[in-house]
């Protein structure tokens, strides 16, 4: 049961559209200088909206006046109903009429709606497990479009500034820094981050310091024997933190598939083992660490760190 749980996949296309019905949001994506400013208020306000926006991919956006057409991709059902109450409470249309102001302080008011195939949710958008129904028969039968993959890069770079317009730059200089795609608060202090400074080259686990290094030979072995089928989303999470091209979701789906014979702790051994060869000595046991909580692998993240008997009195 828990097998087919995790397997559980969706699409749906949210259409976003001023209420005037002007083509303006279009107009806007489709300018070279503006489309990393559209893309940054779409993915701050759903990361805003649903808390974590792991487990929940931008497909493809697409332009058609006077709609902006918006895939997005479920790996998770508890993700779908999140986004699903995020949406029929209002609060993504919030998050994302506030940040579009960010570049436009003169755009209209947007309204929204959301289909699975031609089936219209919002007409029943409150029971959920009907639109969640819809939504799962809906298989993407393609990888995120290119396009999205550097729009997404250039976001975790924090690098939007670089190629804004003079008159936006201004704008921006003052706005709070990017979200990441785990924008909750970790019940812990996050690595790398403590209320009191840090020695170089340490990190905060369940309020213990410890020394950052490079991943081991151990490591690697701990990690592709106990991870199991998280093996996929602890690679999306290192992609995200540390931008690795080596994993970006072409990537780790072709491992999966190149080594699905061998099973999960092939799969799961070569992935890291890429991420090792190509971040080199950047591919370190924090970034690992924080990917494992990002996941919920606090066990497997403990043992890496030989938590357990550090913490033996």
């Amino acid at each position: 049961m828990a097998a087919s749980m995790d397997k559980w996949v969706g699409s749906a296309h949210l259409f976003v559209r001023a209420i005037s019905g002007a083509d303006v949001l279009p107009t806007f994506y489709r300018d070279p200088q503006l489309k990393p400013c559209v893309y940054r208020a779409l993915r701050s306000a759903f990361a805003e909206s649903i808390k974590d926006f792991s487990g929940v991919d931008i497909l493809k956006i697409h332009c058609s006046d006077p709609d902006l057409i918006i895939q997005l991709k479920f790996h998770k059902e508890k993700k779908c109903l999140k986004f699903l109450q995020s949406y029929y409470r209002g609060k993504l249309q919030e998050a994302l009429q506030e940040n579009l102001k960010v570049f436009s302080t003169s755009l209209e008011p947007i309204k929204m709606e959301l289909k699975a195939g031609a089936e219209k949710l919002d007409s029943f958008i409150q029971e959920e497990e009907r639109c969640l129904a819809y939504i799962s028969q809906q298989k993407p039968d393609h990888l995120r479009d290119e396009e999205i993959t550097e729009l997404e890069e250039l976001f975790m770079s924090l690098s939007f500034q670089e190629i804004l317009p003079p008159s936006l730059k201004l704008q921006l200089s003052s706005d709070p820094p990017l979200l990441t795609l785990n924008s909750s608060p970790p019940s812990s202090g996050p690595p790398g981050i403590s209320e009191s400074p840090l020695k170089e080259d340490t990190f905060i686990f369940q309020n213990q310091q410890f020394a950052n290094r490079k991943i081991t030979a151990d490591d690697h072995q701990k990690f592709a024997k106990l991870v199991s089928k998280k093996w996929k989303q602890v690679g999306r999470s290192l992609y995200l933190q540390t931008k690795c091209r080596a994993l970006r979701d072409p990537f780790i789906d072709n491992l999966a598939i190149e080594y699905d014979r061998e099973g999960l702790y092939e799969q799961a051994y070569q992935m890291l083992r890429r991420y090792i060869d190509s971040e080199g000595k950047k591919a370190t046991v924090q970034n690992l660490v924080a990917a494992l909580e990002d996941n919920g692998l606090i066990s497997l993240a403990e043992e890496i760190l030989g938590f357990h008997q550090s913490d033996l009195s």
